[in-house]
Order: structure tokens, then C-alpha cells, then sequence
């Protein structure tokens, strides 16, 4: 009986050493073992290859590896030519550090169905006595991460080995060095085995981007974008509605009209209310936005897509708009970016009171610097509240307006950093602000927010919620936050965030963003009747304490 158990596991193995190996299944592991390769193989790591030609060779060589007998000696022979890996006793050591490992995972080195016992044993050898220090494909600023020494293959679509190495080489960078890569909506690795076939079966330059811009927003971070001319054209549009909207409700309200272009030929007016363009709802065209815009949370993707909604490659746009309780059909004409003349925003103040008592500050965060605070302070300390409109981005004031503000010196939020001698794994270090103060503010601090509130607003409203009388109003934020790594990917600029930022406890703000005490969002009636509704509630609480 013993013997043909034996048998039947032989024969089993045989079987399986045999069988042929999907195609996509195949390059999934090779973009796995070469980004493992390229940062953790100390000869690798050091510059000693041209790592962009090992690749087109691989590829080459493994349309020709049918069974896993083959691809294992594929693998064991790679390896081998890669030359001596010393043992590292320098990566024994334990380091005095909290690691976050949500994003670590080298299992797929155990996986059986792929490799055999020794190719395991080679891969983890070399997990062990990883490359350490200095790296030829990344650099340190502080401790932030930049990439470097990477080959630039152009933007245009040449071949399906460089499209693959594209994926590969972004892939790889968010599987080492996204600090939320844990966070997005789809496992990281089901997303390499889905986009394979998609970059394989790329043939022309525009889908070239949109398949880049497809994987680009996987990560699921409203920091991470693509900048592409060739989408912005041709997938958004050349042409505009020349007005001014905002959004609330599902819906759009125009604000303003373009002064040097409309006339009597357009029929728009200021207070109507958009419903459907070309046939689409708001939120439908949010959805059709969504393949392509990443965010990290719907209020972030209605943050990107809002600017895009009138864009147009035609003469015209068929809306449906609500005016007077009426519902009307129109069709706009639409202009070129350079027949739009944009007027020049007025310059708002950098702060102010609000009242003719002078007992509410308000503090624009957009627009005050580090230069302007001792003044600005001076000004408003004899205040009973003071309003930071934080629906903007800030200029560096954390520091020194935290100590301005907080009557101690607090730990208020965390960074996660990575762990540069073991890739994938983060460390947390506790940040502490503001300063042990005596004349700190003592009265209401008032902070706005809503989904323009993006990393370091977030993190600015993480320092002005440990004031003790702190109250935050408005919509949820953007849910980005942290410092971003910026790169580009087939010559095309793009991000994701590469420091991860919690609350002191290790609550998450990413994707979900800071949730404001006092929930408000803008109304149709309110935009209409040119409301801040946001501030307005903040003046309701100041008054009547709830």
C-alpha cells in the first residue's frame, strides 16, 4: 500500500513537472523574481548588470519554457550568473525599530506549484543576505526615497517587451515602496496577473497610456496621478463650456459665465443647474472618469473629475440643466483653451476678522506663509475664535504654528518610512509638536475642511485637532496623506505616496480621510444664492456652541 502511495505522489509530481505553464503566469513570476532581484541581489543592487536587458532576454527565453522543470532550471541558472552572494551577518542584526509589515510579503518564494525546493532555498538565500546600503536603483533624501539610474524607452508604443517592462518596473516599485499598497481595493498582486494581458495586447501609443493610467489608478491614491497629453486630449477633450461651476448634490451649478465670449449665442445662465451632459448624469460621468483618475476615496474622485465635466472634442455639448423649477434641454457651444480667456482670480487675504468686534479671526491656510505668522497672531490672539479655512493647500506652517497654538508639546500623528536594508517592510517613528507654552490660544480654534483638504492639509488638520478646544466642520477630506515619491513611468510623470502618516494610536487617515465633528457640504439652493455654508456653520457654532 506504501508503495503505491509512493507511486501515485511520483507520478503526481511527474504530472505536474510536466504540465505547461499559462503565458501570464509565467511573466507574473518573472516581474516578481526580477524586481526581487533588482533590489535585494547585492550584485544586482550595486549596478553591476544592465537589469533592462536581463529582462528582454528573459522574456525572450521564456516563450520557449513549457513546464515547471524547465523554468526552474531558467531560474536556477539566472541566479547562478549573477555570481556569489557572501553571507550578510550585518542583516542579522536586530534593529530597534517598530516595524509596520502590512505591506511585507515573500510567500510567493514558497510557492510550490512554481518552484522547486531549490530555487526556494536560492531566492530566500539571497532574502537573507539581501543587498544593504547604498542601492543603484533608489536614493535617500532624508528619508524620503527617489528613484534613479532607470533607462528612459520614450512614450510612444515601440513593443510589447518594453510595455511589459513599464509594468513591471511600476509594479515593482509600488510592491517595495507604496506605503499604502495594503490599502487598495484590489490585492496587489491580483492586479499584476489582470494587467499582463492588458499591456500585451497594447498596440498604439494612446492605448499605450490609457493601459499605463489604468494601473496607475489600482493604487487607489489621490496623490497618485499620470500625466499624459495624449489622454487629456483625446480621452477628455480639447474644447470647454466657457463657465464657472461648482459642485453639490450630484450636480453642478454654474457660477459664473465667461465674459469676453458669451453673448447671445449661448444660452446659459449664472444659478443654472446641471443634471446631464451628452446623455450622462454627473455621477455617470464620474464613473467614466473613475478607469483612468485615481483616488483615494469617492470624494477624491469627484475632486479629480470635477474640472473635466464640460470638456469636449466637439463643436458643441447637449446638456439638461434645471432654471426656474423648469426643466430645459440645450445645446452649448464649445471653445478652444486658447479662445478662453480666464479672468484673474482675486488675491483673497491671508487673514481677517469677521466681525466689526473683532472677536473672529479667519486664517487663510492656502495662502499664509511661515513669514506671516508672528503677524498674524499679533493680530488675532485677543480673538474668541479663530477660523482656519484649511480647503486648500498649506505653505510648510505646521511647525511653527503649532507652537503658536498648543499649550504642549504633543505627539499628533506617526509616519511609516521605509526600511531601506529590507524592502517592502516600513518602521513607525511618533512625530511630537508644538512647544510647552503658556500663552498659547486659549480660545476656539475653528478649522474647514473639505475634499480639497489633501496631505499636508490633512496633516495640518491633524496638528489643529490637538488644540483642547479644536472643532473641525465641513465635507470628508481627500484621504491622501503622507509625502509622495515622484517618478516618471514610460517617460510619462507620475506618484504615489511613499510615507505612510496615522493618528498616534495607528488610526488610518488614507482613504478614508479626516471626518470632520460637524459634517456640512455645499447645497444647490446655497451655491445659488452665493453661500459659504461650510463657514456659515462654523459661525453658527461659534454663537450657540453646537
Amino acid at each position: 500500500m506504501r508503495k503505491f502511495s509512493l507511486f501515485i505522489l511520483l507520478f503526481l509530481s511527474l504530472h505536474f513537472s510536466a504540465q505547461n505553464l499559462p503565458e501570464v503566469q509565467k511573466l507574473e513570476f518573472l516581474c516578481r523574481v526580477w524586481g526581487f532581484l533588482k533590489y535585494y541581489h547585492p550584485n544586482v543592487a550595486k549596478g553591476n548588470f544592465n537589469w533592462d536587458q536581463q529582462l528582454f532576454q528573459k522574456i525572450d527565453e521564456l516563450e520557449n519554457i513549457n513546464n515547471k522543470n524547465q523554468l526552474n532550471e531558467f531560474y536556477s541558472n539566472w541566479i547562478e550568473s549573477l555570481g556569489k552572494v557572501n553571507e550578510c551577518k550585518e542583516c542579522l542584526k536586530e534593529e530597534n525599530k517598530v516595524y509596520f509589515l502590512k505591506n511585507f510579503d515573500l510567500s510567493w518564494i514558497n510557492d510550490q506549484n512554481i518552484f522547486t525546493e531549490n530555487v526556494t532555498q536560492k531566492l530566500k538565500f539571497i532574502q537573507n543576505n539581501r543587498n544593504i546600503g547604498e542601492n543603484h536603483y533608489f536614493g535617500l533624501n532624508g528619508r524620503k526615497v527617489y528613484f534613479r539610474n532607470e533607462n528612459s524607452y520614450g512614450s510612444k508604443f515601440t513593443s510589447k517587451r518594453i510595455a511589459l517592462l513599464e509594468l513591471f518596473r511600476y509594479w515593482n516599485y509600488a510592491e517595495y515602496f507604496f506605503a499604502y499598497k495594503y490599502k487598495t481595493d484590489q490585492n496587489w498582486n491580483d492586479v499584476l496577473k489582470e494587467m499582463i494581458p492588458k499591456f500585451l495586447a497594447i498596440n498604439n501609443d494612446e492605448n499605450y497610456h490609457l493601459t499605463l493610467a489604468e494601473l496607475v489608478t489600482k493604487t487607489d491614491d489621490s496623490h497618485a496621478f499620470l500625466f499624459s497629453r495624449l489622454i487629456s486630449l483625446n480621452q477628455y477633450g480639447r474644447k470647454n463650456v466657457p463657465v464657472q461651476y461648482a459642485y453639490a448634490e450630484g450636480k453642478l451649478v454654474v457660477t459664473k459665465l465667461n465674459a469676453n465670449i458669451f453673448n447671445n449665442e449661448n444660452p446659459l445662465k449664472a444659478g443654472d443647474v446641471i443634471y446631464d451632459i451628452n446623455g450622462l448624469t454627473i455621477s455617470q460621468k464620474i464613473n467614466s472618469f473613475g478607469k483612468y483618475l485615481p483616488a483615494s476615496n469617492s470624494w477624491g474622485k469627484i475632486n479629480k473629475s470635477k474640472y473635466l465635466f464640460l470638456y469636449t472634442n466637439k463643436d458643441s455639448t447637449d446638456l439638461k440643466i434645471e432654471r426656474d423649477g423648469k426643466n430645459l434641454s440645450l445645446r452649448v457651444k464649445t471653445y478652444s483653451q486658447k479662445e478662453i480667456i480666464t479672468e484673474k482670480p482675486t488675491i483673497p487675504e491671508k487673514w481677517k476678522f469677521l466681525d466689526d468686534e473683532k472677536k473672529i479671526g479667519y486664517v487663510n491656510m492656502g495662502m499664509i506663509t511661515k513669514a506671516d505668522l508672528n503677524e498674524m497672531f499679533k493680530n488675532l490672539e485677543n480673538t474668541e475664535s479663530i477660523i482656519f479655512d484649511s480647503r486648500n493647500y498649506p505653505k510648510m506652517t505646521i511647525l511653527p504654528l503649532s507652537r503658536l497654538l498648543l499649550p504642549e508639546n504633543k505627539i499628533y500623528y506617526q509616519f511609516n518610512f521605509p526600511e531601506t536594508n529590507y524592502l517592502s517592510k516600513f518602521y513607525s517613528r511618533k512625530n511630537s509638536i508644538g512647544s510647552n507654552n503658556s500663552d498659547y490660544y486659549k480660545d476656539n480654534v475653528i478649522v474647514l475642511v473639505n475634499e480639497n483638504t489633501q496631505s499636508q492639509a490633512e496633516t495640518t488638520v491633524m496638528m489643529l485637532k490637538q488644540h483642547p478646544k479644536a472643532k473641525v466642520i465641513g465635507g470628508y477630506t481627500s484621504g491622501a496623506n503622507g509625502d509622495i515619491i515622484r517618478f516618471n513611468i514610460a517617460d510619462l510623470e507620475t506618484c504615489f505616496t511613499g510615507l505612510g502618516a496615522y493618528y498616534p494610536n495607528g488610526t488610518e487617515t488614507q482613504r478614508i480621510g479626516i471626518v470632520p465633528d460637524i459634517i456640512v457640504r455645499p447645497t444647490v439652493r446655497g451655491i445659488q444664492e452665493g453661500k459659504d455654508e461650510v463657514l456659515e456653520r462654523a459661525l453658527e457654532y461659534i454663537k450657540n456652541g453646537n
